[in-house]
């Protein structure tokens, strides 16, 4: 006996990767409907071999169904999620509007799959921002060895985090830069995306850090330890999937790099990939469409007593946002309603 699950934004990059990664794993599905808004009514989607027709979100009725994963922004988010949790179905959100709510889980599978018995308050589990997702999956497994002081992080993310739009708009540009009579002004982005990097993704808050470094602070505090100091620089660069991360780390206790990468190499979710040569480590574009999270440039920091610099990579639209949730609908189906 399977689940019945809905898939909530069916029509968007997360969502059409939300129907792939169910059928790849082959998750246990006895019904699957695909919602998506008015405007997209009846546009077809695949699921496996199967072919669905997207149903309409605003009047569907949740009751019956055992879970929902939602991959529409916070403002839809925040109509249909309480409606489908009311009705009994199990929303698994990745939006960003529950994952602070201290009534709601916020799950990386591989990190603090305990936490899952926590969805009953709200019948709510929250999927963590993209950049937080892979790196926690890293940064659990050491803590647990060593314990993290404190963490420096530079994101190197890719446009396919700011939906088709995003992607959009690259390649515009990156057309147009060699056809001059062709002008694409930003839209999407504040400045020219193409060819260049931009050290400003989400708002600025007071204190002159953005919304997406803020997300990373707020989110490795409450998935893996409120103790770890944490401060991040987010940067958009013109790479279309795949977010990579420059990881600082500093432990209360000493960890050899040697010993890391063996902690690393035998970790759920991650593939370290790390020979010093030419190529030796992972780019965006080799973990396109991978389930892992890669790591490289595993190395000591020797300007502090117990530091260590770590590369990672993953496919943002995979581990970073449809993966997760899969893994959260695996996890909750497994530890809790216990069907498939």
């Amino acid at each position: 006996m399977g689940y019945r699950v809905v898939i909530v934004g069916a029509t968007g990059n997360v969502g059409h990767e939300m129907l792939n990664i169910l059928a790849e794993r082959q998750f246990p599905v006895d019904e699957i409907a695909a919602l998506a808004s008015r405007r997209s009514l009846g546009t077809e989607v695949s699921f496996g071999d199967r072919t669905l027709k997207t149903q309409d979100l605003d009047t569907f009725d949740f009751t019956g169904w055992d879970m929902a994963l939602f991959a529409v922004g916070s403002d839809a988010t925040k109509i249909y999620a309480p409606k489908a949790a009311k009705a009994g179905c199990v929303v698994i959100d990745n939006s960003s509007l529950y994952r602070y709510d201290p009534d709601v889980p916020l799950i990386v599978p591989e990190v603090n799959p305990e936490a899952v018995h926590g969805y009953s308050k709200k019948n709510i589990i929250a999927n963590p921002n993209c950049s937080t997702a892979q790196m926690v999956v890293a940064l659990k497994p050491l803590h647990d060895r060593a314990t993290i002081k404190r963490v420096v992080v530079s994101t190197y993310q890719s446009v396919s985090g700011s939906g088709k739009e995003g992607i959009d708009e690259l390649w515009d540009q990156t057309k147009a830069i060699y056809n001059p009579t062709d002008e694409r002004p930003p839209k999407v982005y504040p400045k020219q995306i193409a060819f260049n990097v931009i050290p400003h993704i989400d708002v600025f808050l007071e204190d002159g850090s953005t919304k997406e470094e803020w997300k990373m602070v707020a989110e490795t505090k409450k998935i893996i330890d409120p103790a770890i100091k944490l401060t991040a620089t987010c940067v958009r660069v013109p790479v279309f999937v795949g977010h990579s991360e420059a990881i600082n780390i500093e432990f209360e206790d000493f960890l050899d790099e040697e010993e890391a990468r063996d902690i690393l190499r035998e970790s759920p979710g991650l593939m370290v990939i790390d020979k010093r040569e030419d190529g030796g480590y992972v780019t965006p574009v080799e973990c396109v469409g991978d389930f892992a999270t890669f790591i490289s440039r595993i190395r000591q920091d020797t300007t502090i007593e117990n530091g260590l610099n770590i590369w990672c990579v993953s496919d943002n639209l995979r581990k970073g946002a449809a993966l997760n949730a899969v893994q959260i609908a695996e996890l909750l189906g497994r530890e809790v309603l216990k069907k498939g």
